[in-house]
């Protein structure tokens, strides 16, 4: 049996795995990301062919693989989000990225540097890297195919899929300042590169990020459903890979021009879903996006759990396990939480939004790529085990828990929706989606 051999048919079970396993998962305290990862972990344990997969040796492949993950969940998301975009509509993704993110990433920091005595560069590095959340490895807490109503999306989903599309791009300035903070490290303590941060890596980027994906975004939507040629206006043909096309183009144009592509990604498909609203044309791209996201989840989350059988976490330590369980079961919570104060969500919701902060791609993502550009005087190894080890934990832990947490809270949405109709009319899915817990 060869390499070449072997691969077809993992490829060819994984791929028919990725279609048929949430379909199993569905309702159960499991996951299609969480079988996936046990699946890799328990074909590097059998005697077969399997090539060494080293975090800090193939980091490149590790960059760009999750990259593309990243950009393309990134799509998915924004079409599938309903609400129109907006100060007072958007409150709670706002709260989330406003206040959660910067709560959590300073006690994310405070942790490393107390609990692993690393660096300051190192420690916020850890911090900007754990900042991201991705509710794509537990489907159940984002919010489902678009439709032709504002109104159907519950405030827990709705809530955990704008946080992800904002704190994926977000994210990065905080990457940049830790970079930039190692670098000045060498040259002795200065705070000379803060200014440049401040122009350049924080208002820059964000900007151009911006700009560039509202620009896409509104040619796309012109071309998909206004453009005066039939041959132009893709919407009539119904061809779901354009969704790959808009989203390569809004990546590649934002950083061609030095700004944050994952944000652009976003606001582009959130432009393009505004363009038009209530256009079938947005559930053919999404599902088309969905199914390729779906794909190569499946595949990362594969290669995670073969890597981790292989060793990954050889270098983890109960410090940087306890860091990390830190993070997702105290840290998060308890800023997610505070966030949420005086938003619409009851105190359920705001419970299990605060929760399910999920670490996961955009993390592997982050760590890959500032590993190269600077040294952060911590060993590669040791910063892989301990981000490894926190994507691993959420991935066990949000996958076994959201099933049964957000199908009780629907329950309790119905009943309740239920129980205010005195007129015997059955409750619409909008009715539902409006009952707070």
């Amino acid at each position: 049996m060869t390499l070449a051999d072997f691969s077809f048919a993992v490829l060819g079970a994984g791929a028919l795995g990725a279609a048929v396993i949430p379909r199993l998962v569905a309702g159960r305290a499991l996951s299609m990301p969480l079988v996936f990862l046990l699946c890799g972990i328990a074909v590097q344990l059998l005697p077969t062919p399997l090539p060494e997969i080293d975090l800090v040796r193939d980091r490149v492949w590790v960059e760009h693989l999750t990259e593309i993950c990243v950009i393309i969940s990134l799509m998915g998301a924004g079409l599938a989000l309903n609400r129109p975009f907006g100060l007072r509509r958007w409150q709670a993704p706002w709260r989330l990225i406003g206040i959660t993110m910067p709560l959590t990433i300073a006690a994310t920091g405070l942790l490393a540097w107390w609990l692993l005595d690393w660096p300051p560069a190192a420690a916020l590095l850890l911090a900007a890297v754990l900042a991201p959340t991705d509710p794509v490895l537990a489907s159940e807490v984002r919010v489902g195919a678009p439709t032709d109503s504002e109104h159907d999306e519950d405030e827990v989903r709705f809530a955990l899929t704008g946080e992800a599309g904002l704190n994926d791009g977000l994210a990065f300035p905080v990457v940049m300042a830790a970079i930039a903070l190692t670098a000045a490290a060498g040259t002795g303590v200065s705070g000379d590169w803060v200014g440049h941060w401040l122009l350049v890596d924080l208002l820059y980027g964000c900007v151009v990020g911006v700009l560039a994906g509202l620009a896409v975004g509104r040619l796309l939507g012109w071309l998909f459903f206004r453009a005066g040629p039939e041959s132009f206006r893709l919407s009539e043909h119904r061809e779901g890979f354009v969704a790959l096309g808009a989203t390569f183009l809004s990546y590649g144009v934002t950083e061609l021009a030095h700004g944050y592509g994952f944000l652009a990604v976003f606001v582009t498909a959130c432009s393009v879903r505004a363009a038009e609203r209530d256009h079938g044309y947005h559930a053919v791209l999404h599902d088309f996006v969905e199914q390729v996201e779906r794909l190569l989840t499946a595949g990362l989350l594969f290669l995670l759990g073969a890597c981790v059988a292989q060793g990954a976490l050889a270098d983890l330590t109960w410090r940087g396990a306890a860091v990390g369980l830190l993070v997702l079961l105290v840290a998060r919570p308890a800023a997610g939480w505070v966030a949420q104060l005086g938003t619409a969500a009851g105190p359920r919701e705001r419970l299990v939004t605060a929760f399910f902060g999920i670490r996961g791609i955009g993390s592997l993502f982050y760590l890959a790529h500032a590993l190269g550009t600077e040294g952060f005087h911590v060993p590669a190894g040791e910063l892989w085990a301990v981000v490894a080890f926190t994507v691993l934990a959420s991935v066990v832990l949000h996958g076994v828990t959201a099933s049964p947490v957000i199908a009780r809270l629907d329950r309790l949405r119905t009943l309740r929706a239920h129980s205010r109709r005195h007129s015997g009319r059955t409750p619409s899915e909008t009715d539902v989606a409006g009952e707070r817990l």
